[in-house]
């Protein structure tokens, strides 16, 4: 008996040093780590209250959503974990090798990906039957690229044919794969990529070139909005396009119709949508009513998801959506203070530049929801339904986490040295008097 007893209190011992020793060996900004907790956590009642109109469509009970959003949230804080503790120079190698990868793949997924709303987003996974979105992949093989691109070509950087345009290749070759069948992500992606080679010292007026050629086809949009708007030619823009490149085209006029003169069809998805994510804000006030309390995630599409933020607002009022926001922006400081301290030009791109991407994609989700940008199919980073996107976006924090702990270990290492050069400066007079 006593031998039983000092094996379960050995046990227990050795249990105890589990947790301390992960979180010893977890490093980097702990502001960030911080919110990433949170937004999990809160992520976990806005789901659970907002899934309930799936859980009926679906057959199922609304806690089965709630333990899917435990698991991706238990499986995405591994990611952040492990991905961490790599060094973040290894994202530089790999960078190239996964850059081509994602070509071919985006193809793939142009032409024989899963379909849905005419676009095709989605490659389906044959062995675990899950499907997951190639441009979330593409977006961290971009980053890592071309961060290692600016970290190599500073010298020329001023170059146009050296410096830039090997530059912006890429970034012209991604987004042109990605915005036949998601436009938003696509300009997501320009916007954010133009933002980083703008801090990487590519000069200014390279860039209004490529922002001058980038809204050539956003111009024709709002033509053919304006166009549509003053012919009432809705059902011109509903015919079915031969080619699957263009499949969207009437879906991208509509939206943009939509958004600029609003619609008066009753069977009009994106404007439902709109009407209803207002009506949920106009319900929220400033306090909300209460969490659990949403009305509109019964009519609301995709509460859990693309209008997840209308859905706080009900419930948490305008304090809480502000509150939301507020954490996004200290995430997006935490990251540039990442970006000024890190001594070399790769991590600090890297870390600068996925913060950005993370930070905008948020912005654009909440625009979207009080309807300062037209519809467009962005989640609200750590806090909308977990999926493939939850989980890159989770790799992403983990290499941001990974450059934050090499500046911490330099930081480290250079208090060290600065302690013992003190106390060998302290020593020097008293070996001199003896």
């Amino acid at each position: 008996m006593s031998d039983t007893k000092q094996i379960q209190v050995s046990d227990l011992l050795s249990f105890q040093h589990v947790g301390p020793n992960l979180l010893r060996k977890t490093r980097g900004d702990k502001v960030i780590w911080s919110i990433v907790v949170l937004l999990a956590l809160f992520s976990l009642l806005v789901v659970y209250s907002s899934t309930g109109t799936l859980a009926y469509k679906m057959s199922k009970s609304n806690e089965s959503y709630l333990f899917k959003q435990v698991a991706f949230i238990v499986l995405g804080i591994l990611v952040i974990y492990f991905a961490h503790r790599v060094n973040y120079t290894l994202y530089s190698r790999v960078s190239l090798i996964l850059f081509l990868l994602v070509i071919p793949l985006l193809i793939y997924t142009l032409f024989f990906g899963v379909r849905l709303n005419e676009g095709s987003r989605w490659i389906r996974l044959p062995i675990i039957q899950l499907t997951f979105q190639t441009s979330d992949l593409a977006k961290l093989a971009l980053f890592m690229y071309i961060s290692r691109l600016l970290s190599k070509r500073q010298q020329v950087i001023k170059d146009f044919k050296k410096g830039f345009l090997p530059i912006i290749i890429p970034v012209g070759i991604i987004c042109l794969l990605i915005a036949p069948a998601n436009l938003s992500t696509a300009l997501l992606i320009g916007a954010t990529s133009l933002l980083l080679l703008f801090i990487g010292r590519v000069p200014v007026k390279y860039l209004l070139l490529v922002v001058g050629i980038a809204m050539i086809p956003v111009l024709m949009l709002i033509l053919a909005a304006v166009y549509q708007h003053k012919d009432g030619g809705v059902e011109r823009t509903k015919t079915e396009s031969g080619s699957k490149l263009f499949a969207r085209v009437h879906t991208w006029v509509n939206r943009v119709d939509n958004f600029m003169y609003g619609s008066q069809e009753a069977d009009d998805d994106d404007n439902y949508q709109v009407n209803q994510a207002k009506i949920a804000i106009a319900k929220g006030g400033w306090v909300g009513l209460g969490p659990g309390n949403s009305e509109q995630r019964n009519f609301l599409p995709h509460p859990y998801s693309d209008f997840i933020y209308a859905i706080i607002i009900e419930e948490y009022g305008l304090i809480g959506g502000a509150v939301i926001l507020f954490v996004y922006m200290i995430f997006l400081l935490r990251s540039i203070r990442i970006f000024r301290k890190c001594p070399y030009a790769f991590g600090a791109f890297l870390a600068l530049g996925l913060s950005f991407m993370l930070a905008i994609q948020a912005l654009t989700n909440m625009a979207v929801n009080v309807n300062l940008f037209p519809v467009t199919g962005v989640t609200l980073p750590l806090v909308s339904m977990g999926g493939s996107s939850f989980l890159f976006t989770c790799l992403a924090i983990g290499i941001i986490l990974s450059v934050a702990r090499n500046v911490e270990q330099a930081e480290g290492k250079l208090k060290k040295e600065q302690a013992l050069a003190v106390e060998q400066e302290e020593e020097e007079p008293v070996a001199e008097k003896e």
